[in-house]
């Protein structure tokens, strides 16, 4: 509503304004002419609107203080923004590790590849080494 008041004022100032006096000798304004009296145009100035130096202060002050704020509150956005960028990574890769430790699980045994590609098979013992070697990994990279 405001905005509307504030794009039709310069149209309200554009419009004329009209004097004309009565046949009582009463002058009168009006933004339309009358229709039965000989009327005049006025020619109104708006005069700038003034501040006092104090008041031109304290509205530099308060505007300095908004952008301040404002500042502020973006920072902490970005900075938000940024925590739960790296919440939200950590929660997929904590999320692919324990997939791969349920597969992990299915396997009855690892093995290495030898320098002519065939596969070597580990011991049962380096097999549970694997295995807890890597759950504690999970575990550390889930918080868990």
């Amino acid at each position: 509503m405001t905005l509307l008041c504030l794009l039709t004022l310069p149209l309200l100032a554009h419009a004329g304004v009209y004097k004309w006096v009565d046949a009582n000798g009463q002058t009168h304004f009006g933004d339309r002419p009358p229709a039965r009296a000989a009327s005049s145009e006025v020619e109104i100035n708006a005069a700038p609107p003034r501040m006092d130096p104090s008041a031109e202060a304290r509205h530099q002050n308060v505007t300095r203080f908004l952008d301040e704020q404002q500042r502020e509150r973006e920072k902490q956005q970005a900075a938000e923004q940024k925590i739960r960028q790296q919440s939200q990574k950590q929660e997929e890769l904590c999320q692919k590790l324990q997939a791969r430790l349920k597969y992990m699980a299915s396997v009855s045994t690892f093995y290495d590849l030898n320098a002519q590609g065939e596969r070597v098979f580990v011991s049962e013992s380096e097999n549970r080494a694997i295995r807890e070697r890597f759950r504690q990994k999970v575990a550390k990279a889930c918080d868990r």
